[in-house]
């Protein structure tokens, strides 16, 4: 199995460098002495999580090798959907992209006010029914996180840490299809290798956690999954993110709803940043577990949130 090298990083940061924004590495100075916290907020992409990044990567690396295409097809329970249309419609291509009934419906809507077609689909029936509509489109399937260019694509966040914040010591990043925390994870280990690499899931959809702690994939029931709030951190790592996450992950720690919950809030009241249960984690895991020493960066992955939700949250 060939995986991603910092060399496809550097060349993905390449071709999205017009259309992706450099997010800054945010300083927080409410995090522990022993730890200070730095907050990397991917919610500030234009489609207010890091999807974006492999998106824009996967489709420019399909136009190089394949020249014309007119349409693209995907499927995502919410932010690589939004991302896929944002790109697709950048380049004046039709999306079309299936997400399960069960996705938020702020979700939906961003993904329809970009112009995609959404067909929604039952819980469980992303892929097959993603393959019809590609089948049926003659459309470029752009999968979530099971691809080489998609795991780059992400891994240019690991770039952008090293490059604000040599010294990291730690970084903490969310865990479900595996290919945000595979590029970013290929990048730090190849730029800061002392730098300890550590996977945040939520106990109710652990299956990435306990593959690894095996030394096996696993695969959880979509039942299972489906419980969590974090409802972008229900998917399962691929064989192709499950092999990179073996070699650059350090270890898995995973989190309660009531400390994804609790993470929200602190993003909203300390850090003015508005989170999406998925995209706090990494900071419910910051407090609710003990890491190492030295600089800590938080990957705040997503910012999309139903309001309902959020002001439960806050209340």
């Amino acid at each position: 199995m060939q995986l991603v090298t910092i060399d496809d990083i550097r060349a993905a940061a390449q071709r999205i460098r017009s259309h992706v924004l450099r997010t800054p590495l945010v300083p927080a100075p409410w995090g522990d002495p022993e730890r200070p916290l730095w907050v990397k907020p991917e919610s500030l992409q234009a489609i207010g999580a890091f999807k974006v990044r492999g998106a824009f990567n996967a489709l420019t690396a399909v136009r190089e090798r394949s020249g014309s295409i007119t349409d693209v097809v995907a499927y995502s329970s919410g932010n690589h959907a939004q991302a896929v249309a944002y790109a697709a419609a950048t380049f004046g291509l039709r999306a079309h992209i299936v997400m399960p009934e069960e996705t938020p419906e702020v979700k939906v809507a961003a993904t329809r006010a970009h112009g995609a077609r959404v067909v929604l689909c039952g819980a469980g029936q992303r892929e097959a029914v993603a393959a019809d509509v590609a089948a049926d489109t003659g459309g470029v399937m752009i999968p979530p996180f099971d691809h080489p260019d998609i795991i780059a694509g992400q891994g240019t966040i690991g770039l952008e840490i090293v490059d604000d914040l040599p010294e990291v010591a730690t970084v903490l990043v969310p865990v479900s299809g595996g290919g945000l925390a595979s590029g970013i994870g290929v990048a730090i280990k190849a730029l800061c290798p002392r730098a300890v690499v550590l996977g945040v899931e939520p106990e109710l959809a652990a299956d990435a956690a306990e593959g690894l702690r095996t030394g096996e994939r696993v695969d959880w029931s979509v039942s299972l999954r489906n419980r969590t709030v974090a409802d972008g951190l229900r998917s399962q790592p691929s064989e192709l993110t499950f092999a990179h996450l073996r070699q650059v992950l350090d270890g898995m720690l995973t989190v309660t709803e009531d400390d994804i919950l609790s993470a929200v809030r602190e993003f909203a009241q300390r850090g003015h940043l508005v989170a999406e249960p998925s995209g706090a984690v990494a900071l419910a895991a910051y407090r609710q577990h003990t890491t190492p020493p030295g600089p800590t960066v938080v990957i705040l992955s997503g910012g999309n949130i139903e309001p309902r939700l959020l002001a439960q949250a806050l209340a």
